[in-house]
């Protein structure tokens, strides 16, 4: 994809951008580099032990995407005096971001939720938002999106995420200054997956099908082994996966089926497994 060469070839915008709607990655900022306003420098009270916590955890896990919301909504001085009590102490130089991103991991450690250093890792049931469904649905999102992790663009980040968000409002915010980022956003949510097994999952046809009216659609293309249909809890239309007899016949019901729009205002979504 395009945007490989890009990273490779050229040095991401300095340009500093302060994003007005706030997305859970968009708290990754730890680096003055970030155009975040700053809280005025304290003395943290002395704390009868207290312990310098290393920040290594991975604010794209939706475990701790929980818990910086919960955190999110806090004084710069009550963060402050939780983390006092829990015997962590931060610099005088840190800010009120700075403290509410160590807030977050001494939460995740006291209450057992760290694993490895970090995060156990597991699909939520349910999507909070469309930048949670495009890092786990999406995989030549989530690689770009890493890799401007590893660039350390942390406005890059917060522009993807928001785009994903909201993409319209985004759009008008960042179209000019982020012009080519939004564009390999696009591409990367585009981007057809590999076809590598005989199993495909569907979402989008119609509730009124019926499972068998589904599975017949599904039957005329080559013979099926494994079925599984269910209807949406959120909009009246069939979801499930397929599986068939071989892989060509998986790759002609992507062709044929993904993206097609079957009258309930939403396309046809088709992958392989």
């Amino acid at each position: 994809f395009p945007y490989f060469y890009y990273f490779q070839k050229h040095q991401i915008e300095t340009k500093m951008v302060r994003l007005v709607s706030f997305a859970l990655p968009l708290a990754l900022s730890v680096s003055s580099a970030m155009a975040w306003t700053s809280a005025p420098s304290i003395s943290f009270r002395s704390a009868p032990s207290t312990t310098a916590l290393p920040m290594a955890i991975d604010y794209n896990d939706p475990i701790v995407a929980e818990e910086f919301n919960n955190v999110q909504p806090l004084s710069y001085e009550e963060v402050e005096e939780e983390l006092m009590m829990s015997g962590v102490r931060g610099s005088p130089d840190m800010n009120e971001m700075d403290l509410k991103l160590m807030l977050v991991e001494v939460r995740l450690v006291m209450n057992g939720k760290l694993k490895n250093g970090g995060a156990e890792k597991k699909k939520p049931a349910k999507y909070s938002s469309k930048f949670e469904e495009a890092m786990w649905e999406k995989p030549q999102f989530k690689i770009l999106y890493d890799a401007l992790d590893e660039k350390g663009d942390h406005n890059g980040k917060n522009v993807a995420a928001e785009y994903l968000n909201d993409p319209e409002g985004a759009a008008v915010r960042y179209g000019k200054e982020y012009k080519r980022l939004i564009r390999y956003i696009n591409d990367a949510l585009n981007a057809k997956k590999e076809v590598t097994s005989a199993t495909v999952t569907f979402k989008g046809f119609p509730a009124n099908m019926g499972e068998m009216g589904c599975k017949m659609t599904l039957e005329a293309l080559g013979e099926i082994t494994e079925f599984d249909c269910k209807e949406s809890d959120d909009f009246p239309i069939l979801e499930g996966t397929v599986t068939f007899d071989d892989i060509e016949t998986a790759k002609k019901a992507i062709e044929q089926y993904d993206g097609m729009d079957m009258g309930m205002g939403t396309a046809l979504e088709l992958e392989s497994v």
